[in-house]
């Protein structure tokens, strides 16, 4: 069961990587798309202005 619940959560970080590098465009953001990309959970936490950019990214 902790495998599979590990599976999971590796499929949607990998996920919201994939779709917040190809949603970039859409953002405000204009440098750092790996560092943005590859911390996406943190920033969802901390950041608001993140979390808008983010759905933004997502959109399309």
């Amino acid at each position: 069961m902790g495998e599979l619940l590990m599976l999971a959560a590796i499929v949607v970080y990998v996920g919201g990587v994939w779709k917040f590098w190809t949603g970039f465009h859409r953002t405000n953001f204009t440098e750092g798309k790996l560092h943005l990309a590859l911390l996406w959970p943190v920033y969802m936490i901390a950041n608001k202005s993140y979390r808008q950019n983010f759905q933004r990214a997502l959109k399309g």
